[in-house]
């Protein structure tokens, strides 16, 4: 699983700081000079992030692409190491649950916390194999072959037979017909499945 990152923008001291002991921490961090190089960074991937910036600088991340509630400043100093390791860690904890609460795929909601999807006030409870298969379909603009779900998903190359990727994905797709009169959640063609 991929670490969660703090972006550190123009607050160097800090990042010099958390840089000398990144090996015991459970977030990745970025240094950014300045907000531009930030908003310009091709890092930007941010459901899995926190941006923190110093208490008196003015931040200017009001265009609309990013959340107040991503970006955390130091209102107080001096701070031990170790707090300031425990606050951002909380933060990310935070961040990483309200991200899972609210997956946007076509019309749909899908909270991962619960295991729940939902469209038009009406939910369906998934099991965690549904979960990852909507979650790699959705993560793929072309469509995935038995195959390769086999492999992803599963974890499996040989072992697995096909059959049991096509009975799961007939069955979650008859589940959400069935609940929401939706035959086109799950696609496939010749090349496989997809999520358009």
């Amino acid at each position: 699983m991929a670490k969660q990152t703090i972006h550190i923008i123009d607050f160097k001291i800090l990042y010099n700081i958390l840089d000398e002991i990144k090996d015991y921490l459970k977030f990745k961090i970025l240094h950014y000079k300045n907000e531009e190089n930030f908003l310009n960074s091709n890092n930007l991937n941010l459901n899995d992030s926190l941006i923190l910036v110093k208490s008196d600088k003015q931040v200017f991340l009001n265009n609309g692409k990013i959340s107040r509630k991503k970006i955390f400043s130091i209102t107080e100093y001096p701070i031990k190491i170790d707090k300031l390791v425990e606050i951002l860690n909380v933060n990310l904890i935070k961040q990483k649950y309200n991200y899972q609460s609210n997956i946007y795929i076509k019309d749909y909601i899908l909270d991962l916390n619960s295991r729940k999807i939902t469209k038009n006030n009406q939910n369906l409870k998934l099991t965690q194999k549904e979960i990852d298969i909507i979650l790699f379909l959705n993560d793929h603009e072309k469509p995935q072959k038995v195959n390769i779900l086999q492999n992803k998903v599963w974890g499996y190359s040989l072992e697995l037979e096909t059959h049991t990727v096509e009975t799961h994905i007939y069955r979650l797709r008859k589940k959400i017909n069935d609940k929401f009169k939706d035959n086109n959640f799950i696609l496939s063609n010749d090349d496989g499945y997809f999520i358009k």
